[in-house]
């Protein structure tokens, strides 16, 4: 809960807790599930090369465990560390391997995350054709199992994608939705990467003063919550020569400012 709120300090501090009582030898479920938590919560944080650590040691806990959804996951994760460092063939694959056991094991919610990690590592690649396929598969698993976090970041997907091939109202649209689910569940970074989508998309059609609205709320969250993508929005006002204006207001305000 503390990390889709986005208090990672919180949420580090609570896993390394859990992880220091699951020690016991008897307890390596609790051990491979503090540790894979510990290793998103540091991915989401900008920090890849401890989440590459953390996740290693999950991996190794995992394959004494015999967890067959839990190694699912943890190669699905794996993916994710992947296309944010820059290794998109190997995130594609590792979303594939996670893809194959989550069907076997019949997990429909799990299955449009890692479907979800595959078209952002298609984005990636220019395979927007394979990108659009896979998002809209991940929305329609999770959708039907009623996971709104999940759907929140596909449609985020769905915007970004949207902005690459220049279909800028498609893009307001996805990330206006997302933004109104994340907003209602009280998930802050997905209410950011809506705003930032919107302001880009703003960008693209030429609007400085709108764009500039979304990224100044958009990095406001992202600097609250520690992530890397207040860098990412302050790169973008400045290449565009708009300023950064402080502001005060909140994410809860952020979820009501639909455009």
């Amino acid at each position: 809960m503390q990390q889709e709120t986005g208090d990672y300090r919180a949420a580090a501090a609570s896993l390394q807790q859990a992880l220091e009582l699951s020690r016991d030898p008897a307890d390596l479920y609790g051990q491979s599930l503090a540790l894979q938590e510990l290793s998103a919560v540091q991915r989401l944080t900008g920090d890849y090369r401890a989440a590459a650590d953390t996740l290693q040691q999950a991996q190794a806990v995992n394959r004494d465990l015999g967890d067959r959804y839990g190694q699912a996951l943890l190669r699905s994760e794996l993916g994710a560390l992947q296309r944010l460092t820059g290794d998109y063939r190997a995130a594609i694959a590792s979303q594939q391997q996670a893809l194959t056991a989550l069907c076997d094991l019949g997990e429909p919610a799990g299955q449009g995350s890692a479907r979800n990690e595959l078209g952002l590592a298609q984005q990636e690649t220019g395979d927007y054709t394979a990108a659009a396929a896979s998002h809209q598969e991940a929305l329609r698993l999770l959708r039907d199992a009623g996971e709104p976090y999940g759907q929140a970041q596909v449609l985020n997907s769905l915007g970004e994608l949207a902005s690459r091939t220049s279909d800028t109202s498609q893009a307001r649209d996805h990330h206006s939705q997302a933004l109104a689910i994340a907003g209602e569940i009280g998930v802050p970074l997905q209410q950011a990467r809506a705003l930032e989508g919107i302001g880009n998309s703003h960008l693209q059609d030429a609007n400085p003063s709108d764009a500039s609205t979304h990224l100044q709320q958009a990095f406001a969250i992202y600097q609250r919550v520690g992530s890397p993508g207040a860098q990412r929005v302050q790169e973008t006002l400045s290449r565009y020569g708009l300023p950064l204006i402080p502001t005060r207001l909140g994410s809860s305000q952020y979820a009501r400012r639909l455009p």
